[in-house]
């Protein structure tokens, strides 16, 4: 008789956001990105993640993760023209 999973469904947050999983941090601050989740990002080992961060009231309340590379064409999207406008 095949297992039921006991994961959760992802829990819809706002427009495009879920909540996908709970994750503990262990003793040495590190935290583990459940495979699934991997797979569905494309992440594999040795990628690089930036850790994007928003403060309220002085203090960090969120924390994201980005792939490096679709962070860095993000910036370059966006930022480029209004960098290439200022060098001139």
């Amino acid at each position: 008789m095949p297992r039921k999973s006991t994961k959760p469904s992802a829990i819809v947050i706002g427009s495009g956001c879920k909540l996908e999983a709970l994750v503990p941090i262990d003793e040495r601050g590190q935290i583990v990105l459940p495979k699934e989740l991997r797979e569905k990002a494309s992440i594999k080992a040795g990628d690089k993640l930036a850790v994007v961060t928003c403060e309220k009231d002085g203090r960090i309340c969120c924390i994201t993760f980005v792939k490096a590379d679709e962070f860095k064409d993000t910036i370059k999207k966006t930022f480029g023209p209004m960098l290439e406008e200022l060098t001139r």
